[in-house]
């Protein structure tokens, strides 16, 4: 049983994957029948040899009882309809099946050599499991001991499932049975949607009808799932056959707009309970040149109980008649609750093709079991599955159980108050003040910081606002500064910092200023939260005069076409400009024909935000004007005659270099040629080193660099930006400490984050793990297995260097020498990290 097992996870490993909403790989592990997880109660079956032989025998590698379920067989075999059925409590996504037959330690002999899948969500309607091909029997043993697995093509989602074995009359059958998925997320128990239609292309009939939907077909479908919900992602061209060796189109359920009149189509999606909604992912086709394009506007409908909302939400996502590749495109739908969503999806050409629609929610608080319908007496094709009671019992011990959880908390939070007075107490003694340690409040926009020009005194913003006293994590990160060179641990902390041992009498006077703040610093209220800007003394002249470097642009020229991200002050919108090339300065020009639109992103401060908040507007934009590089983003125009004052900045079509990625990655899982794909990703890379390069010569630090805040535009063309904290899409990648500053920590230095000291080697560590991003398309994130506390933790085994910190791993896709790089951008000392003229000067040498 031992090499049985072991072979079936080698052929696991080795089979195909699929990803509906899942990391590639996870959704195929065993749901419990071998490993006991599914319970005897939730096996059930038609009919057995004997007592010996039930239904609970029936598990895959198991040899108790007689070794299997065996269906009794009373009649013609050819006329029997029996089954195993197995009900997993909840719905599931199921990718992969596997039977044996009974050995029985070399008594028996018998297995099933063909057999059918039944399966159901409600436990009332059964559907007949049909393979891309319509066809319903699978291949099952051939001996009575080894393992058959088959994939399931296309997968099922399920709460029961049963296997029917196809008998005759050469010998009696016996199973023994498995199931390899995983939850189902979404929720989604059925969509309703007109059928799909047929195009005819040059004279090739091209087929958009979903034809593995389960539910009822007429003049739409109904109560069912199909290939909107199978894992599977339509191919660019809609008009090549796909791997399965089916039709063109197949993988896409398509409409044109001559059907409908309305200009949309309305597909309404039902789900096993009331779930708080955060997002819905369409994977749509965008081959222009075919009238194919992802869809106008979608407006969509929340039904929480029995009415329907009165207020929709709306989405435009922005059009691209420039890259024909399909994409997904998220809307966001902003934690409305709701059993049931009706979305209107207007087209903008003649055709619009989906291939996959996602949900991203949590589960309302309620119960989390189907019950199966009350169908009177049991019959053999429907047998009564007897409800558990002791789910009463559990919710009354769930609750019991988070009572005694709360009021430990509350224990918890009074002691570590206490606790937390008491070492300020210890702490006043032992070094005459209170000591006291935070870390920097990050600006929620795009920040450059510098670090290498000293000033004879901080400025009074300095030592106010930048800094604040908070604790963040408890007393094990309240490491003051000269509590700090008091303990062994940290005994060389100030030569591998860079800080001088001997202070002048002025310095130890200001050892409560930030040690990197040695230039002038300009705090600013920017639009979508506080910029901190140090800048260079030479650049600080530039703040006194009136003079903008970039001319006033016409506000009638810019339309529209979506909010980027908001603030207490301000917003980012995303619109077209006509007319740009007008108003550049003779060093830029756009890769545009005249009177061409082109994307800009605008800066708004609202018309109502205060004085301060005015001339820190015009101060980052004075300093914007001076930024001038290939692979920079550039402040293009400002919009300063009346109020709202904008500037104006550019703004990629491919939009951000992390979505980029994520929309692209599946290329290289089609067979794409592996030497290309990395020449892409190197060359990207190298921009943003070459970009971060001119940065560190104007003494700037950016302090947010991440794959986020790279900007992609024709050719790859990538350019360093400022919008990854203003959009709510990444507000995951921020740590947020007690509610108000927040910080990328995965992106961050050891230094950066325990000792707030922001410098271009910590821009250096950053680049690193932008590096890392991008050669992995940005799959997951930085450290995806760690918790936030986690890594700040980590950055303690990185400032202890007792080689217990956890590095990132190195992707796929990464030579050697790059890993390499990588790792020396993460070097503990500071000073031992690449200059960003090394790191370009490699990357330029490795190129293939």
């Amino acid at each position: 049983p031992l090499s049985v097992q072991r072979t079936v996870i080698v052929l696991i490993k080795e089979l195909p994957s699929f990803a509906h909403g899942f990391p590639t790989g996870v959704c195929r592990s065993p749901l419990g029948m071998s490993g006991g997880q599914i319970l005897d109660e939730d096996i059930s079956a038609s009919s057995q040899w004997s007592d010996s032989t039930a239904a609970k025998y029936g598990r895959l590698d198991c040899e108790e009882g007689d070794g299997a379920w065996c269906p009794e067989i009373t009649g013609e075999p050819e006329n029997m309809k029996e089954f195993l059925q197995i009900d997993l409590r909840s719905l599931h996504f199921i990718t992969l099946v596997g039977t044996q037959g009974r050995h029985a330690g070399g008594m028996g002999n018998e297995f099933a050599q063909t057999y059918k899948i039944k399966y159901s969500r409600d436990g009332s309607r059964w559907i007949s499991w049909r393979s891309r091909q319509r066809k319903q029997v699978i291949e099952g043993n051939r001996n009575a001991y080894d393992i058959e697995l088959k994939d399931l093509e296309p997968p099922i989602v399920a709460r029961f499932v049963r296997f029917m074995p196809v008998m005759d009359h050469s010998m009696n059958v016996c199973m023994r049975v498995e199931l390899y998925g995983c939850e189902w997320l979404d929720g989604l128990v059925s969509y309703n949607v007109p059928l799909g239609q047929q195009m005819i292309l040059y004279g090739q009939n091209i087929y958009l009808n979903d034809s593995v939907y389960d539910g009822a077909m007429s003049y739409s479908m109904t109560e069912g799932l199909g290939q909107l919900t199978d894992g599977m992602c339509g191919l660019d061209d809609f008009t090549l056959s796909h791997v399965y060796n089916v039709w063109p189109g197949y993988d896409y359920v398509g409409w044109t707009n001559e059907s409908f009149p309305s200009g949309y189509v309305e597909i309404m999606f039902e789900f096993d309970r009331t779930r708080n909604f955060t997002t819905m992912k369409v994977h749509c086709n965008n081959m222009f040149s075919r009238r194919v394009k992802v869809f106008q506007k979608v407006v969509c409908y929340f039904r929480s109980e029995s009415d329907w909302e009165p207020t929709p939400v709306s989405f435009s996502p922005v059009m691209d008649d420039v890259n024909p590749s399909a994409r997904f495109v998220t809307v966001a739908f902003h934690n409305h609750m709701a059993s049931a969503i009706k979305c209107q999806y207007h087209f903008s050409d003649i055709w619009m093709m989906f291939s996959e629609i996602t949900f991203q929610s949590d589960t309302a608080m309620y119960n989390t079991t189907l019950s199966p319908p009350k169908t009177g007496l049991p019959t053999r094709d429907n047998p009564i599955h007897k409800v558990d009671d002791s789910n009463t019992r559990i919710l009354i011990g769930c609750l019991v159980a988070i009572i005694f959880i709360l009021v430990a908390i509350i224990v918890i939070i009074l002691w570590r108050q206490v606790w937390q007075k008491m070492l300020e107490k210890v702490s006043r003694r032992m070094l005459d003040d209170e000591l006291t340690a935070s870390l920097s409040i990050q600006s929620e926009a795009f920040t450059y910081t510098n670090n290498n020009h000293p000033s004879s005194a901080p400025s009074e913003q300095e030592s106010n606002s930048t800094y604040e006293r908070i604790f963040p994590l408890g007393p094990d990160y309240q490491e003051p500064s000269r509590l700090v060179r008091k303990l062994p641990e940290f005994s060389q902390l100030s030569e591998d910092t860079g800080e001088s041992s001997a202070k002048s009498p002025q310095a130890s006077a200001q050892e409560g200023v930030p040690h990197y703040a040695e230039a002038d610093i300009v705090n600013l209220q920017g639009v979508t939260g506080g910029n901190t800007y140090a800048v260079p003394a030479l650049t600080m002249d530039l703040l006194s005069g009136k003079d903008v470097a970039v001319e006033e642009f016409p506000r009638k020229l810019l339309t529209f076409k979506e909010k980027l991200g908001e603030g207490q002050f301000g917003e980012v919108h995303l619109c077209e400009a006509e007319d740009m090339e007008d108003f550049m300065d003779e060093d830029f020009s756009f890769d545009i024909s005249d009177k061409q639109t082109v994307l800009v992103a605008v800066k708004m401060l609202r018309a109502d935000a205060n004085k301060n908040a005015r001339n820190d507007f015009l101060k980052e934009i004075k300093i914007m004007s001076r930024l001038k590089d290939p692979n920079i983003i550039r402040l293009l125009g400002v919009c300063m005659s009346s109020d709202p004052l904008c500037m104006i900045t550019e703004y990629m079509e491919n939009g951000d270099l992390n979505q980029f990625l994520s929309r692209h990655e599946y290329f290289v899982n089609s067979g794409a040629d592996l030497r290309s794909v990395y020449s892409n990703l190197q060359h990207m890379a190298t921009q943003i080193a070459s970009g971060m390069k001119y940065l560190s010569s104007l003494k700037f630090v950016h302090r947010d660099l991440a794959t986020r805040n790279c900007l992609v535009g024709k050719n790859y063309t990538i350019k360093i930006a400022d919008f990854g904290m203003s959009r709510n899409l990444y507000s995951g990648d921020y740590y947020r400490i007690q509610g108000r500053a927040v910080l990328p920590i995965r992106w961050m230095s050891w230094e950066s984050i325990l000792l707030g000291k922001f410098t271009t080697a910590s821009d250096v560590w950053a680049f690193g793990v932008t590096l890392w991003e991008t050669l992995t398309f940005c799959k997951e994130q930085p450290y995806s297995q760690l918790s936030d506390e986690q890594v700040i933790e980590n950055t303690g085994e990185f400032f202890r260097d007792q080689r217990r910190q956890i590095y990132l791993p190195q992707p796929a896709l990464c030579p050697d020498p790059i890993y390499k790089l990588m790792l020396s951008c993460w070097h503990r000392n500071a000073k031992e990290r690449p200059s960003f003229q090394e790191i370009h000067r490699i990357l330029l040498e490795s190129r293939p």
